[in-house]
């Protein structure tokens, strides 16, 4: 259930509490209309109440169409192209959404420089295509980034410049820039921070980059409005098994746990999705165990690492790609949120942590490499937070996996033979083409009646807080601040503290959290702890860990405030304190 604030009306005064004096709240299980999933300028937010939220979730008798367990990329994409077809659809997350990997990526919205040369053109032509797709429905969260790839031997600017025309002509109608061949003069324009040793020139293409945390609560608010429930917090710690009519059992619901209250639920679903990313392979346990076969793990789990440090390492506008690093990885250095991230590594992981650490060899690797290409050296002193994500890259079902560069990037969906569908692998950019294809599987499999499987209409879908074609939005390489919010920064500044910024500081980025800011995370983008507050509605977690931590309490006292419950305020201490450090195990 989510409750959708009433609009102001002229004269309306908006009281201490940031609702409308005359109007208050418009109730209605799941909420709204829909308009507001079409980002309109002036369309309420819906509130994200969590007791409503529950409620819904426990309502006796209920037969969801959808239950998707999952609140990463995949399974937010699913939820919302479901429920723009019209079914019932029910998404539970374990922890926060986005909370996984779906948080840690580079940041980039990319074919896949890589994967065209390792020959994957499918996936790089797919990639392409959803990449213009999302940057028309969330352009305040997504845009175009012009890359330079240096280049230190004669014969590297017109060899990566061809394989770049070709990623160019893959792109077609979807490109976003023509490849150009640079001078070294020119190169150095465009990359200031740039070792000029031995520098003979260099190519400039396009990708595009995105916040990807917000994006994905853009995403769980866009499902809401249209009609779908989201839960975080809430674990799925079982599977409903009931006789089928061949004599088998199938998949007939989800047994959850609330975390925060201990409160058990059992939700009767006619298709249950498993989205858990690296972590699929344990719901997929528990189906075959229930059927009694053996269930072989399908993910290989692969680490990759990102530092970032302060900006000016690499002061301009353009990206940084050196294709071939001294182990035949890529190194990227990007500006994003007034930093400068640098990554990434690829390195096999045998288990699945909520919070891995970065290694030390890791870190050194992206530091030393940092420092062939960037004039001034980034030392350990300088990283300003570290950060890991896990890779849920799909193996051969014969493959031990022990590499993980040869592993497939694209995404998998199996339907085993009591129903349960997985869906894991694939790439955040294209996470809405990996919805339709899931839909369509379940269709398929008969979990879902095919007459009623419309069309799509995700690919001209707005997300909320889209604001309307042709206003210009700041960079993404610029620090993040109400821009963020798209249209929704109107409500933003219409809460208490909107120009009160948290714990600032001299020497301190230009990444601002307001007191409005945190409040309108409570009550509207489903933020229960200081950490989904500044790891993913803000994300100066990512950007500064040690001013994330100065920042905490701040925060902490506000949503105790809002929302009544444990912030876990010493949980988040600790965490950046993580963040802040590298090298260790």
């Amino acid at each position: 259930m989510n409750l959708p604030d009433a609009a102001p009306s002229p004269g309306h005064e908006i009281d201490e509490d940031g609702t409308t004096m005359s109007a208050g709240l418009l109730g209605g299980a799941n909420g709204a209309s829909g308009a507001a999933a079409e980002g309109a300028q002036g369309a309420a937010p819906l509130r994200t109440d969590r007791a409503a939220l529950l409620a819904a979730v426990a309502e006796r008798g209920k037969m969801w169409d959808v239950v998707v367990v999952g609140g990463g990329a995949s399974g937010l994409g699913i939820a919302l192209d479901a429920a723009t077809r019209g079914w019932k659809v029910l998404l539970v997350e374990s922890y926060d959404f986005a909370g996984g990997t779906s948080s840690r990526a580079t940041k980039l919205l990319h074919g896949g420089v890589r994967y065209l040369a390792q020959g994957d053109i499918g996936l790089v032509r797919e990639a392409l295509h959803e990449r213009k797709t999302v940057l028309h429905i969330a352009p305040h969260l997504a845009q175009p980034l012009p890359f330079v790839m240096p280049s230190y031997r004669w014969w590297e600017t017109p060899f990566y410049g061809v394989g770049l025309k070709a990623y160019d002509a893959l792109a077609g109608n979807a490109g976003l820039g023509p490849t150009r061949l640079l001078s070294r003069r020119k190169v150095l324009q465009l990359l200031p921070g740039l070792n000029p040793t031995q520098l003979k020139g260099g190519v400039k293409y396009w990708d595009a980059q995105f916040d990807d945390a917000r994006l994905a609560i853009a995403l769980a608010r866009s499902a809401a409005a249209a009609g779908a429930t989201l839960v975080n917090y809430i674990k799925a710690e079982g599977l409903v098994h009931k006789p089928s009519g061949a004599g088998g059992m199938r998949v007939a619901g989800v047994h959850l746990r609330c975390r925060e209250t201990k409160t058990a639920f059992e939700v009767r679903a006619r298709c249950v999705i498993n989205a858990t990313g690296v972590w699929v392979d344990g719901l997929r346990q528990i189906d075959g165990e229930a059927l009694q076969r053996p269930v072989r793990s399908m993910v290989a789990p692969s680490q990759g690492v990102h530092l970032v440090v302060p900006r000016h390492f690499s002061p301009g506008e353009h990206a940084l790609l050196v294709p071939k690093t001294a182990d035949g990885r890529v190194l990227f250095a990007v500006p994003w949120m007034g930093a400068l991230i640098l990554g990434t590594t690829d390195t096999p992981r045998p288990d699945v942590q909520r919070e891995p650490r970065p290694l030390a060899q890791e870190v050194e690797f992206i530091l030393s490499e940092a420092a062939r290409y960037l004039a001034r050296p980034p030392k350990t002193s300088d990283v300003l937070s570290a950060w890991v994500g896990l890779r849920p890259l799909v193996k051969p079902m014969d493959d031990d996996a022990e590499a993980t560069k040869g592993l497939s990037r694209e995404h998998t969906v199996l339907v085993s033979k009591s129903g349960l569908v997985t869906v894991t692998g694939g790439k955040w950019t294209t996470y809405r083409a990996m919805a339709e294809d899931v839909l369509q599987r379940c269709a398929q499999a008969g979990l879902l009646p095919s007459e009623r499987l419309t069309p799509s209409v995700t690919a001209l879908h707005r997300l909320v807080g889209a604001p309307a074609a042709g206003v210009a939005q700041p960079g993404l390489t610029t620090a993040g601040g109400m821009h963020l919010y798209g249209s929704d920064a109107t409500w933003v500044a219409r809460l208490p503290g909107a120009s009160t910024p948290l714990g600032s500081a001299p020497g301190d980025a230009d990444l601002v959290v307001t007191e409005a800011m945190v409040r309108f995370a409570a009550r509207y983008e489903y933020a229960r702890t200081v950490e989904d507050v500044l790891a993913r509605r803000s994300r100066l977690l990512f950007v500064d860990a040690r001013r994330a931590q100065r920042l905490a309490p701040s925060v902490a006292r506000i949503l105790t405030m809002e929302t009544g419950h444990d912030p876990m305020l010493e949980h988040f201490i600790q965490l950046a304190k993580r963040y802040a450090s590298v090298g260790a195990a």
